[in-house]
């Protein structure tokens, strides 16, 4: 019983408001085909919900634990399974790796157990864990992503691509940078000059604007870690909150 849980890009993505403490968004998302966590759920009686591969994370503290509780179904299962990850994804780095297992581990969960719960109240629930999770829960391959996170429309538009990937050694926290992006960028918002971007591939998004402009969170980050200053490469995107930079081709 295993599932891939695939990283995530977002070739484009821009604040487009905030309300009851949370910044609202449009964005592109794109799985990574090449880059996955696993998770797999192993034979083993357990006395309590049981999660492996994680690292010194605590259970209670795990996005998986989270979504387990979030979904409120009760069930032995785990009393005779446990949850094994196995990392591949680094984390603080904008590749949703954190939501992507979640919403793999609540996809799995729902087929092995025949739960019966629907993709939109899958991802509804999703949503209450994390921003990400409910393009995950989606797994499509692209989606213009809006709202809070919670609108996930399937974007069929992509003409295919190679992605390559940089990652450096530096873990960005998120939402520190959505705070660094209220208090120093929030103010400069300019709706106009990201409109129509949804109905544009990727490809043609990005033959338009660098790196700044392509995601309002690049500034912030680079506010927050100015050492992504010294590992930014030339002609290469950000994704997310950071700090994985990106190139399609």
């Amino acid at each position: 019983m295993r599932i891939k849980a695939h990283a995530k890009i977002n070739t484009f993505l821009k604040i487009t408001g905030h309300k009851d403490g949370y910044h609202t968004l449009l964005s592109r998302f794109i799985k990574v085909p090449h880059l996955y966590d696993t998770i797999s759920f192993v034979p083993q009686e357990c006395d309590t919900f049981t999660i492996e591969g994680c690292g010194e994370i605590l259970v209670t503290s795990n996005i998986i634990y989270k979504a387990y509780k979030a979904m409120n179904i009760d069930s032995d299962f785990f009393n005779k399974h446990k949850v094994v990850v196995e990392k591949n994804i680094p984390s603080g780095a904008g590749l949703g790796g954190g939501s992507s297992d979640a919403a793999a581990f609540m996809r799995l969960f729902n087929k092995v157990c025949k739960l019966g719960i629907t993709t939109p109240t899958l991802a509804k629930i999703g949503s209450t864990i994390g921003a990400d999770v409910p393009f995950f829960i989606y797994n499509y391959d692209a989606a213009n992503v809006s709202g809070f996170g919670e609108v996930v429309e399937e974007f069929k538009g992509e003409e295919p691509f190679k992605i390559e990937l940089y990652t450096p050694n530096i873990h960005c926290d998120t939402p520190l940078v959505y705070k660094t992006f209220k208090r120093e960028l929030f103010d400069a918002i300019e709706a106009t000059s990201f409109k129509g971007w949804e109905v544009l591939s990727s490809k043609e998004v990005l033959g338009k604007v660098d790196a700044v402009m392509a995601n309002d969170l690049y500034k912030a980050s680079l506010i927050a870690y100015p050492e992504l200053k010294d590992v930014a490469k030339e002609e290469w995107y950000f994704s997310g909150s950071g700090s994985t930079f990106f190139k399609i081709s």
